[in-house]
């Protein structure tokens, strides 16, 4: 993998981009065009970057007990709200409110990136991860993903590595 960390630092990196480059980590960064008409950010990307769909992943926001996490799982399938709240010893999880994931993480629906958010969450990361060399997440905005090996995402992140997705 390339490493795009001082080129896009140049070009207005964003924190998720900001934060890998000062840890050092390998990662390659992937521009494509947003289509707002798009239904879904995560199958967008996969398609634009000719990535299988198992291999691109999207961030979600949960609030888990009263408390936000994150969940990063395969874009073609969904969240198993259970399943998180479980991976973190919680009872209860449903999805955030929008405005409340935007405003505590820093990016916008749609560009949330695991890494290099406003205020830190705990964060979950689908096992399912752990089968692909490297895997794709949102690099901080729309048509922006970054491709990286998943354990070091999990590092970064401090995640939790469990089966949290379905489909």
């Amino acid at each position: 993998m390339a490493k795009k960390a001082k080129k896009q630092q140049q070009a207005g990196g964003t924190p998720a981009t900001v934060a890998l480059a000062a840890a050092g980590v390998d990662f390659t960064v992937h521009a494509y065009e947003h289509d707002p008409a798009h239904p879904s950010y995560g199958e967008e990307a996969a398609e634009a970057m000719g990535v299988s769909p198992d291999r691109v992943f999207k961030t979600l926001v949960a609030d888990v007990d009263g408390d936000l996490t994150v969940a990063v799982v395969p874009v073609a399938g969904s969240l198993d709200l259970k399943a998180l709240a479980a991976a973190v010893g919680g009872k209860r999880a449903a999805m955030a409110d929008p405005a409340a994931a935007e405003r505590t993480t820093g990016y916008v629906r749609g560009g949330i990136s695991p890494l290099g958010q406003r205020k830190r969450l705990r964060t979950v990361l689908d096992a399912s991860a752990g089968g692909h060399a490297t895997i794709c997440v949102s690099a901080g905005r729309r048509g922006l993903e970054v491709e990286l090996a998943p354990d070091d995402l999990a590092r970064l992140t401090g995640a939790v590595v469990a089966a949290v997705g379905r489909g």
